[in-house]
Formats: C-alpha cells, sequence, structure tokens
C-alpha cells in the first residue's frame, strides 16, 4: 500500500477489542499482586476500557468474561458503556474454575457436569442477546493427565455434541470463535490441542463457527502466520486472542517477545484485505498484566498492533509479487524488511492528531491523572481478579 493517506484510512478504521479482565487483578500461579485502584465492579472495568478508547481512537469495545462479569441487568451495563462511547465485545465463557469440572466440562465422563457446563455456554448467549454482543467466545480447558484416564475419541464426541447444542442457540447475527490450546492445565492430551483441531469443529458445526487464534498458544517454532494465511483462505478466521509468550501461555502484552512475529501476522491481514472491520475478524487483546500498571499496559498494547498494522500496510506488495514470481528469494524478503525496518511512530502520532487525540496517548494518560483518581475512589470495597 504505500501511500500514507490510504494508510492512515486503514489504520483510522481499525478496531481492537480490549477485555475486561485486562483491568483487574491476575497473577501467576503462585502469586497475584494486587494494585491500588483496580476495578471492583463490572462497571468499573467499562469506566478504564473507555479511557483507553477516548485515548487510542481504536479501542471501542470491552469484551466480558463470565461469572467475572455478571450483573443483574446486562442491559443497564450495556446502556452505561454506551453512555461511557464504548461498547459490550464478546462474551467469554468460564468452565474451568468449578470443583465439578476437576475432571472437564463439556467432556467430562459424568453427564450430570457436561449438563451444567452446557447450560452455561446457553447463558453465555442470552447475556449477548440482552447486550447485543456479537460473538461468544470459547476456550475449554478440558483434557487428561494420563493415558488411559479417560477415552480420547468419546471426550471428542462429548465436546461436538454440547458445541452444536450450543452453536444451534446462537441467534442469526451472532458467531461462535473457538479458541486452542496447545496444553496447560491438562498435560497429556488437550481436548480442543490446536488450529486443526478447532478449524475442523467449525467445519462440522457451519458458517456462523469461526478459529480465535490465540498467540501465546502454540509450540515453540509455530509459524502462526502460516495458520492465519490457511483459516484466512478457508474463510474460519475468526478472531484474535493477542498476547506475547517467550515459553509458555505467559499472557504478556502483545508485541512484547516478538513484535516482527506480530508483524508478519499483520502482514497476512493485510494480504488477504481482511484488516476492515467490515471483513469480520475480531481483533482482541487476551493479556494479564501482573506487575505492570494496568491502563498504561493496554494503551501501550493498542500502540503495539497499531505499529505492527502500519508496519504491514507499507510493504510495497506489487515489488514483493514481482520478486517473489521471479524466484528473487534476497529481494523479496528485503521488500518485507524494509517495511518492517520502517519507523512507523512518526506516521501514528500525525494520524492521532489529525483525529484530534494526543500524539502520544501514554502521556496523555499520565498528564490526565486518571490514576491519581481512580486509586482514591476505588479505595475499599472488594477488587475484581482472577482468584489465581
Amino acid at each position: 500500500m504505500g501511500d500514507s493517506t490510504a494508510v492512515k484510512a486503514a489504520l483510522r478504521a481499525q478496531r481492537i477489542e480490549t477485555p475486561s479482565w485486562a483491568y483487574a487483578n491476575s497473577g501467576t500461579r503462585f502469586k497475584v499482586f494486587p494494585q491500588p485502584g483496580v476495578p471492583r465492579t463490572p462497571e468499573e472495568k467499562i469506566a478504564d476500557a473507555a479511557v483507553v478508547h477516548r485515548l487510542t481512537g481504536v479501542a471501542p469495545s470491552v469484551a466480558l468474561h463470565i461469572p467475572w462479569d455478571k450483573v443483574d441487568d446486562y442491559a443497564a451495563l450495556t446502556a452505561y458503556a454506551r453512555d461511557l462511547g464504548v461498547e459490550i465485545g464478546a462474551i467469554n465463557t468460564n468452565v474451568f474454575q468449578d470443583e465439578d469440572y476437576k475432571l472437564g466440562s463439556v467432556t467430562n465422563p459424568d453427564a450430570g457436569i457436561r449438563r451444567k457446563a452446557t447450560d452455561h455456554l446457553l447463558e453465555a448467549i442470552d447475556i449477548m442477546d440482552a447486550t447485543g454482543s456479537r460473538d461468544l467466545k470459547l476456550w475449554f480447558s478440558d483434557g487428561i493427565n494420563y493415558p488411559g484416564q479417560d477415552d480420547l475419541r468419546d471426550r471428542q464426541d462429548r465436546l461436538a455434541a454440547a458445541l452444536r447444542e450450543t452453536y444451534d442457540r446462537l441467534g442469526d447475527h451472532q458467531r461462535m470463535l473457538l479458541e486452542y490450546k496447545l496444553f496447560e492445565p491438562a498435560f497429556y492430551a488437550t481436548d480442543v490441542p490446536d488450529w486443526g483441531t478447532s478449524y475442523a469443529h467449525c467445519v462440522e458445526l457451519g458458517e456462523r463457527a469461526t478459529v480465535c487464534i490465540d498467540t501465546g498458544h502454540h509450540a515453540p517454532g509455530t509459524n502462526i502466520e502460516f495458520i492465519v494465511a490457511f483459516l484466512l483462505r478457508a474463510g474460519k478466521l475468526g478472531a484474535f486472542d493477542f498476547n506475547s509468550r517467550f515459553y509458555a501461555d505467559d499472557d504478556l502484552m502483545v508485541g512484547a517477545a516478538d513484535p516482527f512475529q506480530l508483524f508478519r501476522i499483520m502482514y497476512e491481514i493485510v494480504r488477504a484485505d481482511a484488516l476492515d472491520p467490515a471483513y469480520g475478524i475480531a481483533f482482541m487483546l487476551d493479556q494479564c498484566h501482573n506487575i505492570e500498571a494496568k491502563i498504561p499496559a493496554i494503551i501501550r498494547s493498542v500502540m503495539n498492533v497499531q505499529e505492527a498494522t502500519a508496519k504491514a500496510l507499507l510493504v510495497d506488495r506489487p515489488a514483493l509479487r514481482a520478486a517473489q514470481q521471479a524466484g528473487d528469494v534476497l529481494g523479496a524478503n528485503a521488500v518485507l524488511m524494509d517495511a518492517y525496518n520502517t519507523d512507523v511512530r512518526p506516521l501514528l502520532a500525525e494520524l492521532r492528531a489529525d483525529g484530534g487525540l494526543d500524539p502520544d496517548p501514554i502521556a496523555a494518560y499520565h498528564r490526565s491523572r486518571y490514576q491519581e483518581k481512580i486509586v482514591a475512589e476505588r479505595a475499599g470495597g472488594t477488587q475484581a481478579g482472577w482468584g489465581a
């Protein structure tokens, strides 16, 4: 794309969804380090998300996680969000934090526990009906630790049955996003361990079932952009959960561990003309800010995605195609590297200024003194967190 006007137009239209849980306390399996000013309610999480959107201009929705964000009146919560200038995004289910799910949720050998888990998935669609959300996001921790612990094929049959019942409950405007994860907490076999398993179930279900790629959920050395390209070609890429990993599912800030990987992923999106929100891909963050300040980390993450996207948009695609067709190995690689090595921060600063935003969202956040405000206002009560 090269032309800065076209690049700016594409970046202006970009949308990045932030997760409610990233604003809350989180940690490792060893310890959660609480921070002052962390939200105590879903409303306070949404208020923080609204600040991120006001400063970046490209984060107009916030994903909810049930039951972490459970309220009595979801229509009122939706109205509250809209009053602050944001929308409720994907509804994420939780079938991994209940005692009953020790041996699995929808794949559990106990039919009563499977019923309980599936009912929760259906409850999430009821919530989507009230919030106007398009996307139901499913991730299952289900799996087994030892050979012989349970029947691998039976578990796939149970999974398929739960997914079918849930899919058939979706409204016409709603979609299912099926996430996968290589391992953890199941160590011998995970029931949805990779993109192929997710893809196969989605194909069986129908056109409104799509794969969600969490960038942290792969074995070392996995070529994630190949997965992106394959799923785009098949019309089955529904969403990203963006984060970074050094070893396993670290859920660090997107672009922190391997910004070149993020660029390569975003190039496949640009190459497929799939960046526009109308294409249907949800670009979501899924991160845990355990020791760093929450809101600045989320702002920085949004900026990281913008920078990778801007570089991807700067790839000289005709020159790249010509080099590829000519078999010019080094020339083709150089075209990509020229774009990646471009400093796009001045372009993004100009884009923000053009839209009436501060060119430096992090500096603007600190000047706003919002952090001091929420530390004072949110003293007392129980801080939100995922209970590690």
